[in-house]
């Protein structure tokens, strides 16, 4: 009798040590779009710098910041669609002349 006691006592132990399960993390298709629009509008700032004999810096501020925020996404699936996001975003800001204008 002494022996069932203790078979059921370790199986009860052993169901009560199961490893708990990791919530998913989903996120929803609108914060996801957020996101992206504003990786779009981060990654389009430029700071122009004009010196006083005309030539002009160009900085791609947005880019820097935007690269910052995006090493820190958890899925490696979405990093890399945000890295593509912010190249094209520079691109267009930089023949836009979108950004910051400072005079030296």
């Amino acid at each position: 009798m002494a022996q069932t006691e203790r078979n059921s006592a370790s199986k009860t132990s052993k169901s009560s040590k199961a490893k708990p399960r990791v919530a998913k993390v989903d996120e929803q298709d609108s914060a996801y779009f957020l996101k992206l629009v504003l990786y779009v509008i981060v990654g389009a700032q430029w700071l122009r710098i004009t010196t006083a004999s005309g030539t002009e810096l160009p900085i791609p501020v947005g880019l820097l910041v935007g690269l910052l925020f995006a090493s820190h996404e958890h899925f490696q699936v979405d990093r890399k669609i945000e890295y593509a996001i912010l190249l094209v975003a520079t691109m267009i800001g930089f023949f836009a002349q979108i950004g910051l204008f400072a005079s030296i």
